[in-house]
């Protein structure tokens, strides 16, 4: 079963960026579908950004525009390209991996998760 470490977190300013990796290991991720949460604090967790083992991305209107996801099957790596960060997107983001190729951006259909990894947004 594959693992899941995400990195690159930390504490930025409004309007600025960061790069979120999740690097798997004991597995492949080319079969999976695989996607990035967030909980924030007092918050639910909540599916912002999902990419299929096709390269189908979907993104949550929160973060649309704002957020790219990648995925490099060679390295087993995940990214996530966070730019133009607003305080609302601080949170604790996790990285997923789902059960099949394709995916709802439903944690219902994710059954490997990371430990996660904070970001912080200051105003």
């Amino acid at each position: 079963q594959v693992q899941l470490v995400e990195s690159g977190g930390g504490s930025v300013q409004a309007g600025g960026s960061l790069t979120l990796s999740c690097a798997a290991a004991g597995a492949a991720i080319s079969p999976h579908c695989m996607g990035w949460f967030r909980q924030g604090p007092g918050k639910e967790r909540e599916g912002i950004v999902r990419i299929s083992g096709t390269g189908i991305t979907t993104y949550a209107d929160s973060v649309k525009g704002r957020f790219i996801i990648s995925r490099d099957n060679a390295k087993n790596t995940v990214r996530l390209e966070m730019n133009s960060l607003k305080p609302e997107d601080t949170a604790m983001y996790y990285c997923a991996a789902g059960r099949w190729s394709s995916c709802y951006m439903d944690s219902s259909t994710f059954n490997t998760w990371g430990q996660g990894t904070q970001v912080t947004v200051s105003s």
